[in-house]
């Protein structure tokens, strides 16, 4: 089911010709309300798509130096609602919607999750946190424009969601991926079978997470896991999401216009090559952003979809340019970590990466968990037990051909390391 047919299946040129004139009037909107805006873009005259590339990028610390209001286009009264975005360094980033802004968002968060089977008269559990953080409203307000019934439960309080999802049984749930996985197993943990909800279908997203996690709540859950792509400062969740084909997320670029571009060099890329993902808003009124670097690293692709829809899909966001470790020389991203412990017998899927830096060489170490049934089988942890030695010379043989580093595999107790009722933590650094 398409939500939007007449807007999700326009025809390439009509898409091309709607992005165009839409660009325009974002530019001019920008540039008459925003004196930021102004300063770069005055006299700018957009007359192809391919003429965006020229223009200047916006960066997060451009909206950090001009906090909280500076790059709002119009006036208190005209502010709906206001967001921000997690962060860790200093103040967040304010970010404002018109009332305008948010019918967008409930549109874009219709066509998402109707691409993931949420249909008019389900019940949606919430696992997204509410308040600052966009995901908890940005699902609660796509639900509710759908026709369906929300159960608000916000991130934290693991037992209530146990509770919630065993005596409502919702068709889908929403959530970061890490948190939706530590509440399966701590229903497994007393004995329940996640399975047994009934769940029909599972939108993750807020971090990025691999296909081997994908199987890995597939197959806890027993239903199928879209992951939905977004972020605050151009919306919040519903730029994009994968529809039943899983080949790629649906930009939904007759409101957001997708570029790729080199991370070092910031030359626009072709479609087909990775790169970090550039967006531009088309519709937003109290903010708008003209190419706004996200900092994730994906890939577009024209190609057509099984599903009839015609967007621009993006790949899996791999992980984010600044995210990029570098261990003695050999550029790594977590999700390639991630990518080959979940295939490997024998693990959760839980893991954390220690990169140590107070010598000269950066060392990394990586702490691994063992599945709950191979510990039953050598009746009980030990370190040391045959079985688990076997597995982490086989995991740590594993990661040296994927990654091609060695490094320090340490398995760790049972549910010893940390879980995350948001984002989870997959990466400590000590310098």
């Amino acid at each position: 089911m398409i939500w939007n047919p007449q807007a999700e299946t326009l025809a390439p040129s009509e898409r091309a010709r709607l992005q165009l004139e839409r660009l325009g009037e974002t530019i001019r909107w920008a540039v008459e309300r925003v004196p930021f805006h102004r300063e770069r873009l005055g006299g700018v005259e957009v007359r192809r798509l391919e003429d965006l590339r020229g223009l200047p990028f916006v960066r997060k610390t451009d909206l950090r130096d001009h906090y909280p209001f500076g790059l709002f286009a119009v006036e208190p009264a005209e502010v709906a609602r206001i967001h921000a975005s997690s962060g860790t360094k200093g103040k967040p980033t304010i970010v404002g919607y018109t009332a305008a802004d948010l019918d967008v968002w409930r549109e874009v968060m219709a066509r998402v999750m109707t691409a993931a089977g949420a249909r008019r008269g389900d019940l949606l559990h919430v696992a997204f946190g509410y308040g600052l953080f966009t995901g908890g409203l940005g699902f609660h307000d796509g639900a509710e424009r759908i026709g369906m019934a929300v159960v608000p439960v916000s991130s934290g309080n693991t037992a209530r969601h146990q509770l919630l999802l065993q005596d409502l049984a919702p068709a889908g749930i929403c959530g970061t991926p890490s948190f939706v996985l530590h509440i399966a197993e701590s229903l497994a943990a007393e004995g329940k079978n996640p399975r047994e909800l009934g769940l029909r279908y599972g939108m993750f997203g807020a971090e990025p997470w691999t296909e081997g996690l994908r199987a890995s709540l597939e197959r806890v859950l027993g239903c199928r896991a879209y992951d939905v792509y977004g972020l605050s400062e151009i919306i919040g969740p519903g730029v994009a999401g994968e529809c039943e084909a899983h080949a790629g997320l649906h930009i939904q670029d007759d409101h957001f216009l997708p570029e790729v571009i080199d991370p070092a060099g910031g030359e626009a890329l072709e479609p087909g090559r990775e790169g970090e993902l550039v967006l531009t808003t088309l519709t937003k009124r109290a903010m708008p952003l003209v190419r706004y670097r996200t900092g994730d690293i994906t890939a577009l692709t024209d190609e057509p979809c099984a599903c009839g829809r015609t967007s621009v899909r993006m790949a899996r966001v791999r992980g984010r340019s600044d995210d990029m470790l570098i261990i003695r020389g050999v550029n790594l991203y977590p999700s390639e970590v991630e990518g080959t412990l979940l295939g490997v017998e024998g693990l959760v899927p839980h893991y954390q990466l220690i990169v140590d830096r107070r010598s000269t060489l950066a060392t990394l170490e990586v702490h691994v968990e063992p599945a709950p049934e191979l510990v039953d089988r050598c009746g009980g942890f030990d370190a040391e037990h045959p079985v688990i030695v076997r597995l982490r010379a086989r995991v740590a043989e594993r990661l040296q051909k994927a990654i091609g580093l060695s490094v320090h595999l340490t398995i760790v107790a049972p549910r010893t390391i940390p879980r995350s009722d948001g984002k989870a933590v997959r990466v400590i650094e000590r310098r």
